[in-house]
């Protein structure tokens, strides 16, 4: 019997195998696309990473401990997805990282026509953190709808809109412009739906015409530009601890 100090969640190990987030191994979990040692592993299950075979969707991890953990803020441009492959040959925001000596994968996502900051490690820890449900990392978006707004869109956008039967409430909403034919809006959300910010424009009768995201959490943009990346400093891994620490706190 392994002794339980050195059994490890397997989503844990997946993350730190830079296979994918915590979030995504539970979900390749439940699809039954893990196995340890030759046995459909179930959510929850735990193994040795030293000993024990694991396979995720038909290959062999590795967890490289002492491997430098890297976390990266990246700019993603439109038309990439969110995944490190596609079996479509769409492109993949693993493209642009791939001069980075480690497998990296990204924390949360933006859908293919949204663009901005995205981050992305091979440390789960880290993803995990940030990506959790109860951690509630305020993002900021920059969104551009058609036509201009209205004063009753507006105050429905700001007070909640229901989507797929759920009630969905930006934490702010501010007009950054306002013209003849678009409205530019900055909205900062706490939840990670899906294409959330689209399906409530949709809702009011507004198209999304651009969808950047600038900051999350304490982390802005800044003028990294479209397609390129860089590590966080030292100053901005701080930054981000604390404001989770905050965040917990409050919770």
């Amino acid at each position: 019997m392994e002794k339980e100090s050195k059994l490890i969640r397997l989503q844990k190990i997946i993350a730190d195998a830079g296979i994918a987030s915590r979030r995504k191994a539970e979900e390749l979990i439940e699809r039954g696309a893990v196995t340890v040692n030759g046995k459909r592993a179930g959510l929850g299950d735990k193994a040795n990473p030293d000993k024990d075979k694991i396979v995720v969707a038909g290959r062999e991890i590795v967890v490289r401990r002492n491997s430098k953990k890297y976390y990266i803020m990246l700019h993603k441009p439109r038309g990439f997805i969110t995944t490190m492959s596609d079996e479509g040959g769409r492109k993949c925001v693993a493209e642009l990282v791939d001069d980075i000596p480690a497998r990296l994968f990204p924390v949360g996502r933006l859908d293919r026509e949204s663009e901005g900051l995205l981050f992305m490690t091979n440390d789960g820890d880290f993803a995990n953190m940030i990506s959790h449900p109860s951690a509630h990392f305020a993002k900021t978006y920059r969104v551009t709808v058609h036509p201009k707004i209205t004063e009753d869109q507006l105050t429905n956008l700001m007070t909640g809109v229901v989507i797929e039967g759920r009630m969905s409430t930006p934490k702010a909403v501010r007009v950054v412009t306002d013209e003849k034919e678009r409205t530019v809006l900055e909205i900062i959300l706490e939840e990670g739906r899906n294409r959330q910010i689209r399906k409530m424009c949709e809702a009011l009768g507004l198209e999304t015409a651009r969808l950047k995201r600038i900051a999350i959490g304490p982390i802005k943009l800044g003028m990294l530009q479209p397609g390129k990346w860089r590590e966080l400093r030292p100053d901005e891994m701080k930054s981000i601890a604390a404001y989770h620490k905050k965040l917990m706190n409050k919770s």
